[in-house]
């Protein structure tokens, strides 16, 4: 039987593990959706939901009806088209000085882009990967697709 300080000592354990990845707010929020989507975290897969948040290090996947449409805190638009797989891999974002950093990853589908705040602020503040290429994106729209 475990002791009551062992298990205390446990549970504050796992409160730290997981307390930084739900300490940062949302990054952004779902303003469209149709079909299926689904997002992925660490702490697992939840639908797409219209109103829903999104956070940094979650991947925005869409089935072959599906689409996602996302406004960031910069108002920075993503929209992922069917059979999508997007990993939104790091948002820093201050909005005093509107400056940071966002960078996603296509890994199949497509992205449409429409930047917002933080690519105007600096040309290497946003950043689209793919397999093949790193697009910098620099106050414009662009249309990615990724092919497995």
């Amino acid at each position: 039987m475990i002791s009551r300080s062992l298990a205390a000592i446990l549970g504050l354990a796992m409160l730290l593990t997981v307390a930084p990845a739900q300490a940062a707010g949302p990054i952004g929020q779902i303003k469209e959706v149709s079909g299926q989507a689904h997002i992925e975290s660490a702490a697992g897969q939840r639908p797409a939901a219209l109103g829903g948040d999104v956070f940094e290090a979650d991947t925005i996947v869409t089935g072959a009806d599906g689409a996602v449409g996302i406004t960031f805190m910069d108002d920075s638009r993503f929209s992922a088209g069917p059979n999508s797989r997007v990993a939104l891999e790091a948002f820093a974002y201050d909005t005093t000085t509107q400056t940071g950093n966002f960078t996603s990853r296509v890994e199949r589908g497509t992205l449409a882009v429409t930047s917002g705040r933080l690519a105007k602020s600096s040309p290497d503040a946003m950043k689209v990967v793919t397999r093949g290429s790193i697009l910098g994106i620099r106050g414009t729209k662009i249309l990615v697709r990724a092919v497995e």
